[in-house]
């Protein structure tokens, strides 16, 4: 893999986190080579609070997290002004994270830990989002808060990140990237009613 020397991030500013007494719900998707796993929400446990220590305790320190240092700056600033442009259009938040291991953590516990950890999303509407990626582990991981499921569904984040998968396969992770957080904001900017809760058909 190639290493990018990048700074620390700095671009943009740190999201508000929310103030609530609950734990916000979190689903997802996970695919990388062979592995899929479905959009499902997992109930606050000890399970997701282990993950996140094994992640290093990753801290929210702006709209993109650069952990495992494989963003330049000039790209980490392009998708921190996206993210920006479309908490303005839409209030969703959403945060982009690259992580250098997942310490064996399954990186659905891992996104679920942080998910929850950091708040992200407004307080009524759990409209979070971060999209993780974690390239010496080859797993990268959509996740999705319940008030954007009935929009960002299993179905559409799957498709996502099967459009990733083959830059990531080519080691071109920025691109990657860049395309995962462009297609996120497209389908959440197309339908701007909030929240939307998945609904089973009767």
């Amino acid at each position: 893999m190639i290493t990018h020397l990048v700074t620390p991030a700095k671009a943009g500013v740190p999201l508000p986190l929310r103030a609530r007494s609950g734990i916000p719900a979190f689903a997802g998707m996970t695919i990388w080579g062979l592995f899929l796993a479905g959009c499902h929400a997992t109930p606050a446990n000890d399970t997701a609070r282990v993950a996140h220590t094994r992640a290093g305790n990753v801290k929210l320190t702006g709209r993109v997290v650069d952990e495992a240092q494989v963003i330049s700056p000039s790209t980490e600033q392009q998708l921190s002004d996206r993210s920006v442009a479309l908490e303005k259009s839409t209030t969703d938040q959403l945060v982009v994270v690259t992580l250098p291991s997942l310490r064996g953590a399954p990186i659905e516990e891992v996104g679920l830990a942080l998910g929850r950890g950091w708040g992200v999303g407004q307080r009524k509407l759990d409209n979070g989002v971060l999209l993780i990626v974690a390239p010496d582990d080859h797993k990268v991981r959509i996740e999705v808060g319940y008030g954007l499921e009935g929009l960002l569904s299993d179905d559409r984040a799957g498709k996502i990140v099967r459009d990733m998968l083959p830059l990531f396969k080519a080691n071109q992770i920025e691109r990657g990237i860049r395309l995962g957080e462009s297609e996120i904001i497209e389908i959440l900017e197309s339908d701007k009613r909030r929240p939307q809760y998945y609904k089973k058909a009767a």
